[in-house]
């Protein structure tokens, strides 16, 4: 049996001191043609740890300069075709990062957030998530109810797994 090509990525739950979370806009190209809202973040590199994944990402795409180790809340493997080119699916880690809210703008250029289909970013209530019923989805599909978990519940003692 063939190992599976997962991409390795991370992501961050910022929740503001409203609860409020940020998620970026990804504008998926056809032949999927579709909107998906999802924690910002991205893949981890060669030699490089979750951590520092993480923390450079947040730089790249939000700004966000993160000095702790914050806690490993949600992990997440998609096995899909076309999920993540060139590879046979995702993991997905997600860290909860608590922040004062801000305008996000990091190191990377529109063009350079437009060739990783990001095209936006906006601070989100969990009921908004809860009662949308339009056509973009969220990553993960069901958002709101881990998401409410996290914001009753606070830190769990292991990662929640997520399912699509």
């Amino acid at each position: 049996m063939s190992s599976l090509n997962l991409r390795r990525s991370v992501r961050a739950i910022l929740l503001d001191e409203n609860n409020h979370i940020l998620l970026c806009r990804l504008a998926i190209p056809e032949p999927i043609g579709t909107v998906v809202w999802a924690a910002p973040g991205g893949g981890v590199e060669s030699g490089e740890t979750p951590l520092a994944a993480l923390r450079r990402e947040l730089r790249e795409e939000v700004g966000l300069a993160v000095d702790t180790d914050p806690p490993h809340v949600w992990h997440q493997q998609v096995v899909a075709s076309g999920h993540a080119a060139d590879h046979d699916g995702v993991v997905n880690d997600y860290f909860l990062i608590r922040t004062a809210s801000f305008h996000p703008r990091g190191a990377m250029s529109d063009d350079e957030l437009a060739a990783e289909d990001i095209d936006g970013f906006r601070w989100w209530r969990l009921r908004e998530i809860a009662a949308y019923r339009g056509s973009d989805l969220f990553s993960p599909r069901d958002l709101a109810t881990p998401l409410a978990a996290l914001i009753a519940d606070g830190v769990p003692t292991t990662p929640v797994p997520l399912g699509l």
